[in-house]
């Protein structure tokens, strides 16, 4: 089993994800926000299994910074501005095969190791 972990390194669900794997010796391919964006392809999964709702973080700071506060846009002009601009999103988004997960979901992720 293979993990991806999309985030930044501060974040503290972040961290609980990488350390939720480490434990469990599950190797994980960590993807920095503040490195590379994610690409439209990779987004648009969680996007449709989620929607914009549980994926866009409206108390971020970058949220703010960005003035988006007062924008309603529909999932596909969101998931434009979230490729440009991934500090946006809830933190970890993580995937492993076809499974998806946002933030900390640990009993969600416990499962997956189960399986």
């Amino acid at each position: 089993m293979d993990v991806q972990i999309f985030g930044v390194k501060n974040n503290a669900d972040v961290r609980k994800a990488e350390r939720f794997f480490k434990e469990r010796r599950i190797k994980i391919h960590f993807m920095d926000f503040k490195h590379r964006s994610p690409s439209k392809g990779e987004l648009r999964r969680f996007f449709q299994k989620f929607g914009e709702e549980k994926l866009i973080d409206r108390d971020s700071k970058r949220f703010h910074a960005l003035g988006l506060r007062t924008a309603y846009y529909g999932d596909d002009r969101w998931l434009e501005i979230a490729c440009d601009e991934p500090l946006i999103l809830r933190q970890p988004l993580v995937r492993s095969g076809n499974r998806l997960s946002v933030g900390a979901a640990e009993a969600q992720w416990t499962e997956w190791v189960a399986e």
